[in-house]
């Protein structure tokens, strides 16, 4: 269907919504203003949902053209209103009112978009000012005027950011704000007096709450507070000092960036010098500051991440050669230059290009095209929002808005508007690449590599072309299958491209690889998974030392090219090898995850979900990054996948409480954070000895009494305390193993609950303590030696310490003791070691990792000394016999060095899927020394 039976088709159908709701309302109306309305009806379902609700706005809004509207006024008259509600409608209902005007003019093509884009900045500053003046006044009554010392009113002073600031503002936007007051005081004229500080942040919670909340005249405008100093976390207004000692001990370079666009809305009522000369140190430097340049290439690939991450496709934006690289592109001078070039001191993108062929740096036929692509992308991304009064920037997917947006930017066709817009796009982008992204040397690229992708080469070119360049030839079969299998993959020309200059890279980088086959099937993999995603390969062959990354792991761990392949999302951790091969400090996880899932709404389980994966993802890998690189020695990797194991779990009981809370509510006297639940780690959690793909073995236990445990929630579908408690550890359960498209983030395992997978899941401590005395078998209480309490109040693990320690230092029978823990022992054997055939099996088999677990579990027991039992894991606990004389210190020490040797090589190959068997003769010395021990001890 062609564009204008499309349109016409939606004009009737609008119209006659617009009749049979008001019948009167088009009576009147001349040929020339009826077709008007038909295409602005055609256009943007913005524009008839206004006139459905307001039909008296009809004749105005055909009488607007650009000039009458350009001239204002652009402030809402406030004054008379007394009560929020009467502001809030009016705010919005003039919101509403112009921007159905500027929708109709778009839809008609009689507004230009620069003129647009003032009368957007327009409207917004006069709303976010007339909203504040008429608080002010509010709250001056109430609560008294802000003072500085010598008694002079002090203003609250919004700085607008971004395209606000920039007077370039998008049909619907988020507005930037940053909230800041001259002089500190107190209020005076009021029933008692107010500090300034407090006054101005419950005024700029009420300007919040005035221009964000929804009504049912919708909202005045999203507001964005991040920007700030300490974003989120820091404080709502600040003075001018404070101000002033966070950006020069403090600020970012990002925040320079930003505070280019910053612009005191409504003026600085006398401030703005001041402000000004404050913040132009922080902003501009005094010499020619090419480091800019570096900055912006950063922001640009965290911007490049957020793209991959959310799946974003034919954004006009933040795409390549979208709004953000012109963006980058003209103020990248500002902050080499503005220091010494005052003229490129505004926040107006526009105003700063026309300077730019003055300054040298930009040709003037550049120039004018550069400022046309941003128009017109500018425009396109305002006659998507029009459509809908939605913020997109994305290309629609339906034929109706897909001829809605040709038809605004003066197309006959989609096809017509896709390719004027490829056409700015790919002008853009080289000129961004050629300023800001780092460039290939083609010329270290060997031509035989570079007639790659010239041909549908046969196994014997391609062996041939390889030796050409020093790769082996036993390569080609694998890379012929490769390029056969990428070449079924649905891919556009420019992922075709992409892959074609990427491949032959990828090869070159395998020259030091010492099994280059090996790592070319796991690339290859890689590859077939991400063929389709353009992003991906841009990233890869942008980056030379991502690639570089990527190769050498790939060809160290099986594990890291499966998670790789899995979730090539966390490709984006490749870029800066710093940051690749440096966990985060074991007390860093925390905050690290809690900024993470800053970025995910709060009430967004599926979002939460996922980003606890990426997260656990993104971390693993950097700890496996170190781990094969010798960053990181054996016991520190335990560690880290340990205390990350522990971050996550700590992080998803609040989350499974409060999802229990939302339907039952809460147990008397306890929330997220406190609880009553006990988690007790057994198995390797608990020993300190956490594998890459470990599961968590748990167990729940809580203190309360009867009458506690059949006690209700608070809810209005409360239910007991006791079923408050199953509920929490399933939903827990779910949080943590719940298959997502980023997978599981650990399996739970159970059974080492009291009475095994017939009992409760959740235990009280007397119950628990009762079991370990009297009913728990031995082989429990070698599972004990090694549990510890992970998440709980203080007082509920000293009485779990308590209990372990009372079960493990029962009196037992010496004889009776060995033969059980032998028999245990030789039954595992049997059914588990899978030693034979010039294998031997480093955790099973005699001499190996389990005999070493068992005789340490046997002295802690037969001992009966409760100063053995302080840790859980083997080292310490074999370093506590010791010392105690249990065993000598040359006994330890052999055991220790044994232990960690065989746990260094099976860790070694479960990176690199090469299970628990190595060759007979390994470590013969080792398995000797345990095997005398074992015989001497318990044979």
């Amino acid at each position: 269907m062609s564009t204008q039976t499309l349109l016409s088709h939606q004009a009737d159908k609008a119209l006659a919504t617009l009749s049979e709701r008001h019948p009167h309302c088009l009576d009147g109306l001349d040929e020339k203003a009826q077709a008007r309305l038909r295409r602005g009806l055609a256009c943007s379902d913005f524009l008839l949902a206004q006139l459905l609700r307001h039909p008296q706005w009809l004749a105005p809004l055909l009488a607007d053209s650009a000039e009458t509207l350009m001239a204002g006024p652009w402030q809402p008259e406030l004054g008379e209103l007394r009560s929020e509600a009467e502001a809030m409608a009016a705010l919005r209902q003039w919101r509403n009112r112009k921007l159905a005007a500027l929708a109709l003019l778009g839809a008609l093509g009689e507004i230009a978009e620069e003129a647009r884009l003032r009368c957007l900045s327009a409207l917004a500053e006069g709303l976010i000012v007339a909203a504040r003046d008429w608080l002010y006044i509010q709250q001056c009554a109430l609560r008294g005027t802000p003072c500085d010392e010598d008694g002079n009113a002090v203003p609250l002073l919004v700085l607008g950011m971004g395209k606000l600031g920039g007077g370039e503002l998008n049909f619907s936007s988020d507005i930037d704000l940053i909230f800041v007051y001259p002089r500190s005081g107190e209020t005076r004229g009021g029933r008692r007096e107010m500090d300034n500080h407090e006054f101005f942040v419950r005024l700029g919670q009420k300007l919040i709450a005035l221009l964000d909340a929804v009504t049912e005249d919708g909202f005045v405008y999203r507001v964005d507070m991040r920007l700030r100093p300490f974003g989120d976390s820091g404080p709502l207004v600040l003075s001018f000092s404070a101000l002033e000692d966070y950006y020069q001990s403090q600020g970012r370079e990002w925040e320079r960036y930003a505070m280019v666009k910053g612009r005191l809305m409504g003026g600085g009522a006398g401030y703005g010098e001041e402000l000004e000369q404050l913040l132009r140190p922080f902003v501009y430097r005094r010499y020619l500051d090419y480091s800019a340049i570096n900055s912006l290439r950063d922001m640009k690939r965290l911007i490049e991440a957020e793209v991959r991450r959310r799946g974003l496709k034919d954004n006009i934006k933040l795409g390549p050669g979208g709004i953000r690289e012109v963006e980058f592109l003209v103020q990248v001078f500002q902050l080499i230059r503005g220091g010494r070039e005052p003229a490129l001191r505004t926040p107006s993108l526009l105003a700063v290009l026309a300077l730019l062929p003055k300054l040298g740096v930009m040709t003037e036929e550049e120039t004018v095209q550069l400022r046309d692509s941003y128009l017109f992308l500018r425009s396109a991304e305002n006659n998507l929002q029009a459509i809908a009064d939605e913020q997109t920037q994305t290309l629609p997917e339906s034929p109706l808005d897909r001829a809605r947006l040709a038809a605004m930017q003066g197309f006959p066709g989609y096809s017509d508007f896709l390719a004027a817009l490829a056409g700015h796009q790919a002008f853009v982008h080289r000129l961004f690449r050629e300023l800001i992204s780092e460039e290939e040397n083609e010329d270290e690229l060997p031509q035989a590599l570079r007639s790659l992708a010239l041909a549908d080469w046969s196994e014997e070119e391609l062996a041939g072309l390889l030796a050409e360049v020093g790769l082996a030839p036993a390569l080609a079969p694998g890379l012929f299958a490769l390029r056969q299998q990428l070449g079924r993959k649905p891919m556009g020309e420019r992922g075709r491209k992409q892959l074609d200059k990427l491949l032959p890279q990828l090869l070159l980088a395998l020259q030091d690889e010492p099994e280059p086959q090996r790592t070319l099937a796991r690339l290859g993999r890689l590859l077939e998974q991400v063929a389709s995603r353009t992003v991906y390969l841009e990233l890869l062959l942008e980056n030379p030392g991502a690639r570089r990354q990527l190769v050498r792991l790939m060809g160290a761990s099986a594990f890291i090219a499966e998670r790789l392949t899995q979730m090539p999302i966390l490709l984006d951790e490749l870029i800066d090898p710093r940051h690749l091969y440096s966990p985060p400090p074991l007390d860093a996880y925390e905050g690290e995850l809690r900024r993470f899932l800053l970025r995910i709404e709060p009430d967004d389980v599926e979002g939460q979900m996922e980003a606890l994966r990426q997260f656990k993802a993104a971390q693993t890998l950097r700890i496996a990054a170190a781990d094969v690189t010798g960053v990181l020695p054996l016991m520190k990797v335990s560690d880290h996948l340990t205390c990350l194991a522990e971050t996550l779990l700590a992080t998803c009981l609040p989350l499974a409480w409060q999802d229990v809370a939302r339907r039952h509510g809460q147990p008397p006297g306890l929330d997220p954070y406190h609880t009553g639940l006990l988690v007790v780690a057994y198995g390797k959690l608990g020993g300190l000895e956490l594998g890459y793909s470990s599961d968590l073995d748990l167990v729940f236990l809580t203190d309360l009494d009867e009458e506690q445990a059949n006690a209700l929630t608070d809810g209005q579908r409360a239910i007991t305390v006791r079923e408050f408690y199953l509920k929490l550890v399933q939903r827990l359960t779910h949080w943590l193993a719940t298959r997502t498209l980023g997978g599981v983030l650990y399996e739970i395992d159970m059974r080492l609950r009291p009475s095994g997978a017939s009992g409760l899941l959740v235990t009280t401590l007397a119950s628990f303590e009762q079991y370990q005395q009297q009913e728990a078998w031995l082989w429990e209480h070698q599972a004990l030696v090694r549990a510890r309490a992970v998440l709980g109040d203080e007082a509920l693990r000293q009485r779990f310490a308590s209990i372990r320690l009372g079960a493990l230092c029962q009196a037992r029978e010496g004889q009776q003791l060995k033969e059980e823990v032998r028999a245990m022992r030789d039954k595992m054997r049997l059914h588990l070691d899978k030693s034979g055939n010039g294998r031997f099996d480093l955790k099973q088999g005699r001499g190996g990792i389990t005999d070493i677990e068992f005789l340490v579990q046997y002295w802690l027991l037969a001992s009966h000394q409760p100063g053995l039992l302080t840790f859980s894991d083997n080292i310490r606990q074999l370093d506590a016999l010791a010392e105690a004389e249990v065993i000598t210190p040359d006994q330890a020490e052999t055991l220790k060095q044994a232990y960690i040797g065989l746990r260094q090589q099976l860790h070694r190959q479960s990176l690199d899927d090469g299970g628990n068997l190595v060759a007979d003769d390994a470590f013969k010395a080792e398995r000797a020394a345990v095997s005398t021990l074992w015989d001497a001890v318990l044979g």
